[in-house]
């Protein structure tokens, strides 16, 4: 079995035993029954921790006269969000904005931690970014129905009626291929920037890799906004007045 993180290690130590048997109750039997987490899963678990304590900490600690520095953030990434809602999806967009906000928050902390030392970035593996992609695509989908009703369908069979037969497998594949773009852009410019980033500390210890870690750190937002941005585009075009 490949070594794992200290993290997890501390994780199979103490949930070993009720994960096995939570997922022998699904009929999934894991690949080792003494560790049955692995690194990614401990990994989405640290940011989803990480996530949760810092929504409960900006609501709790809220104030309209004298903000702190973490409402300061908390109200940057919300109108930062909120403008690129509004330039993209228009009319309407304040109640996608929780979801895009954690969908982006989440994607940009998994990579961001395979930057500290002794953890590493969860959408360095391809189930993270196939997740996320998955929950992207139900979501639109479902904000589509929610908001057009069955007659969300339509779109899928064009707008001439004799060449549904043909229309329906297109619309089919381009929206799967939606999900695949999705999750092999993510997936792969953070799996190639780990692996260079090692790669160049292996070798030369200082000063070049740190180049490198700044461009990790500029891919990581970028890809984490382009992930979202193309959220927003998909949640455009599903709830548009168009259908």
């Amino acid at each position: 079995m490949p070594t794992q993180l200290l993290f997890t290690r501390t994780l199979n130590a103490h949930f070993a035993a009720p994960v096995d048997a939570l997922l022998r109750a699904v009929h999934v039997q894991p690949a080792n029954a003494s560790a049955p987490i692995n690194d990614t899963f401990a990994m989405e678990l640290l940011v989803f921790c990480a996530l949760l304590l810092y929504f409960a900490a900006v609501r709790l600690t809220l104030e309209v006269e004298r903000p702190n520095t973490l409402q300061h953030f908390a109200e940057m990434t919300h109108e930062f969000v909120s403008g690129q809602g509004e330039s993209i999806i228009g009319h309407g967009h304040e109640r996608f904005l929780s979801f895009l906000t954690v969908l982006g928050l989440f994607i940009l902390l998994c990579n961001l931690l395979g930057l500290v030392p002794g953890l590493r970035s969860p959408t360095a593996d391809v189930v993270v970014p196939f997740g996320c992609a998955i929950l992207t695509f139900a979501y639109y989908h479902y904000q589509g129905i929610r908001k057009h009703g069955w007659r969300y369908i339509k779109q899928f069979f064009g707008p001439v009626w004799w060449l549904a037969w043909l229309m329906l497998p297109i619309e089919i594949f381009s929206h799967l291929a939606r999900m695949l773009s999705l999750t092999v852009r993510l997936y792969a410019n953070i799996f190639a920037g780990d692996m260079i980033t090692l790669a160049f500390f292996s070798l030369i210890p200082v000063v070049v890799p740190l180049i490198f870690l700044t461009l990790h750190v500029f891919v990581s937002f970028l890809q984490a906004f382009i992930f979202m941005a193309l959220a927003m585009c998909y949640l455009s075009l599903a709830v548009s007045e168009e259908h």
